[in-house]
């Protein structure tokens, strides 16, 4: 409980941070800023079971997401309980895993849009929303277009499922784009912080074979 006695908030915002980026780091902000959060958890994904693509080795990623949010210590917590787990990383577990660590506390699974659109693929799905609430991240659109995540879309949802919304500021940045450009040798210090830039070169990643 905090001061107020309602339940503590934790926030969880996990992600494969291949690299951590400068958009990864607004969000964690505006986490902090919008979410009445005591705590926020970034946690790098181990053995991402969706994804198709092979991983940088974990030890680089936990460590360059380390560099991208050092500034936020204190409130931010690196977790890097997934890149330790053995098997494939469920994000259902490590939720079961921090409520167990903080009993009454209220988890906070902080996703985009595409993500939640995507959640009955999900390990677990339904049981992650009986366990945490969603905190949808918006971006801001710099179109016309105003369509939104809308969870009654979800087939089987449960009953007394939770989201909340999450804006964020219009920032074109992703993970892609930073590899794409770090293997072509461009410049990537707009789209990442100094410290993610200068792993990244010292330990040539993302470089063309």
């Amino acid at each position: 409980m905090n001061a107020s006695g309602k339940a503590a908030r934790i926030g969880v915002f996990g992600g494969a941070f291949d690299p951590p980026h400068n958009a990864h780091v607004a969000l964690a902000e505006a986490a902090l800023a919008q979410l009445d959060l005591a705590e926020l958890h970034v946690i790098p994904t181990g053995q991402a079971w969706h994804k198709s693509r092979t991983l940088t080795p974990k030890e680089d990623r936990l460590a360059m997401t380390r560099l991208a949010f050092a500034g936020l210590q204190g409130t931010v917590v690196v977790d890097s309980r997934e890149v330790l787990r053995d098997g494939p990383t469920y994000t259902l577990d490590t939720l079961h895993e921090l409520q167990r660590e903080q009993p009454g506390a209220q988890l906070v699974l902080i996703m985009g849009a595409d993500q939640a659109t995507a959640l009955p693929s999900w390990h677990g799905w339904q049981d992650i929303l009986r366990t945490a609430i969603v905190s949808v991240a918006y971006r801001a659109l710099s179109t016309g277009d105003t369509a939104r995540f809308d969870p009654k879309m979800l087939p089987g949802l449960p009953a007394g499922a939770r989201f909340e919304a999450l804006e964020l500021p219009l920032m074109d940045t992703s993970a892609t784009e930073v590899r794409r450009r770090a293997a072509l040798g461009v410049d990537i210090s707009s789209l990442v912080p100094p410290s993610v830039a200068r792993y990244i070169d010292q330990h040539h990643l993302y470089r063309s074979a």
